[in-house]
């Protein structure tokens, strides 16, 4: 499979959702195969739609430094897979107790609360067996591609620790430093991983990696922050899950904490300081601009 042609992010958000779509619907058990209770829970968490950001995100970096999407795709669709099981155990009534996601009933509605967690914790595991098993890269690339992914997922710094942070600071105040920790771990962590792959599966310098880091470690930030916005600001219909659940939690977030106006304020801060971190890349960066101003006006 040749590079993807289309430069308009919006052709290629839709041509990378494809992909994706094709290769998560290959490597997930069919719903007929038994247990066929927890293979319909997982294909109806992770093919019931989704923005498909962070292989979006994955693939724009890889093409950026010239690889092919046959290389991209598979450590692409794992991403997503740890994505979404972060959302099905995030929704738990245990976690955030959410009846609503990508527009329709959340797992554990669904199903139900056990079945929720075998589901999630199948997604966990697949993410590894697919990278693991993707004959399309060396065993160096897999292996670090495993390590990237690992620690985005897990802790100190990764999804976990962050959900771990963000729970116990339910129902009391805490900084804005504070809260940007938590963030960079729940949101940012994943995202910076998948441009980092994106990077190093196309045979990126390591300099190259870390600007790419910095700047996906910004865009994390970014996407938090209009995540906050839309909490308080979008519809259900189109923001795909309860709005106003934050507030209902007793959450921190940036609007709690600075209000709408300062909070759109920073939004346009860090998507400039995204735009500036890619500037040392002698690449075609077209796309990654445009990611960064679409998460900025983002609407769901």
């Amino acid at each position: 499979m040749d590079i993807i042609k289309e430069t308009n992010l919006k052709q290629f958000i839709t041509t990378v959702r494809e992909l994706v779509e094709k290769k998560l619907d290959e490597l997930v058990p069919a719903s007929q195969t038994e247990p066929t209770r927890l293979h319909e829970a997982v294909r109806w968490s992770l093919l019931g739609g989704g923005k498909r950001f962070r292989p979006v995100l994955m693939l724009a970096v890889g093409q950026a430094f010239g690889c092919e999407p046959d290389k991209l795709i598979a450590t692409a669709a794992a991403i997503e897979m740890i994505h979404t099981y972060s959302l099905i155990h995030d929704d738990l009534p245990a976690m955030d107790d959410d009846d609503l996601r990508r527009g329709r009933e959340t797992c554990h509605k669904k199903f139900d609360e056990a079945t929720a967690i075998l589901a999630g914790d199948v997604l966990q595991t697949l993410v590894f067996q697919t990278v693991a098993e993707d004959a399309t890269l060396s065993a160096d690339i897999r292996i670090r591609l495993i390590s990237e992914i690992s620690r985005a997922g897990g802790t100190p710094q990764g999804m976990v620790a962050g959900q771990a942070l963000d729970l116990a600071a339910e129902s009391r105040e805490i900084s804005g430093e504070e809260l940007e920790n938590i963030h960079s771990s729940k949101t940012g962590a994943l995202i910076r991983a998948a441009a980092r792959c994106g990077a190093i599966v196309a045979g990126a310098g390591e300099n190259e990696i870390e600007a790419v880091s910095e700047y996906a470690s910004s865009l994390g930030l970014l996407f938090q922050i209009t995540d906050d916005l839309l909490d308080v600001t979008a519809h259900v219909d189109a923001l795909g899950k309860t709005p106003g659940k934050d507030k209902k939690a007793e959450k921190s977030t940036y609007v709690s904490l600075y209000g709408i106006e300062r909070t759109r304020e920073m939004a346009l801060n860090v998507h400039g300081e995204a735009l500036g971190k890619l500037e040392t890349l002698n690449r075609d960066i077209s796309l990654l601009k445009e990611i960064a101003d679409y998460v900025l006006r983002r609407e769901s």
